[in-house]
């Protein structure tokens, strides 16, 4: 077992408590209020802003040109997933410039931030594994659920966050997970600390859900 898959399974705990959280459960069978999805999309803009961020400062710091090559195509991917939020913000009257970003947004960038600018790259792809694989991991449980649905029953997979689970489910998005995981095997140091990074990002998550539960009601 790589030390991607320690961590994951260590913390398999945090990851359901995410996935049967009332908003992500809300965007898998499509009942999530506009309100709450309008929060979410807001500050999820800023924090891939920062994610953006963090990816290119592990590429600044990282021991060979292989990493860097592959931090930078990891940041414009996020760009990319930056641009469909842009454009989602716009269809929903979201103005980005004028999002005040809540208390939970900002721990977790600046823990990002952080750790990105006083660390090295293995344990910043530490601190940024647990959303890429919770994403993925969400999107494809979302997704099996869809399909175990019977044919009589209308189906899960058409309403207004049908896109959103298709993106996090495809395998494109699950290639670039174990990507990030792969950049931990390759740099990150064998050391207690990364443990407790991982828990407190994979954290964040779960308190990103409930901002967005209770912010956006």
């Amino acid at each position: 077992m790589t030390l991607a898959q320690q961590l994951w399974e260590q913390h398999r705990d945090l990851a359901d408590a995410c996935l049967l959280h009332p908003f992500v459960q809300g965007l898998g069978d499509g009942s999530l209020s506009q309100a709450r999805y309008r929060y979410y999309i807001a500050q999820d803009a800023f924090y891939l802003e920062a994610f953006a961020r963090a990816y290119t400062l592990a590429g600044a710091k990282a021991p060979d040109w292989e990493g860097f090559r592959e931090l930078h195509a990891l940041a414009g991917g996020v760009l990319h997933e930056l641009t469909l939020h842009t454009s989602v913000a716009a269809e929903l009257g979201i103005d980005l410039r004028a999002v005040q970003v809540g208390n939970a947004t900002r721990r977790y960038t600046d823990f990002l931030l952080a750790t990105a600018w006083g660390q090295s790259t293995g344990t910043t792809a530490v601190a940024m594994a647990p959303c890429m694989r919770l994403y993925a991991y969400i999107g494809q449980q979302l997704a099996q659920l869809a399909q175990s649905i019977p044919s009589t029953q209308p189906t899960r997979s058409s309403h207004a966050y049908s896109a959103w689970i298709a993106t996090y489910n495809s395998p494109e998005f699950e290639a670039l997970a174990q990507q990030l995981e792969q950049l931990i095997e390759r740099y990150a140091p064998a050391a207690v600390a990364l443990d407790q990074t991982y828990r407190y990002a994979m954290q964040c998550e779960y308190d990103f859900f409930q901002a967005a539960w209770e912010q956006g009601a």
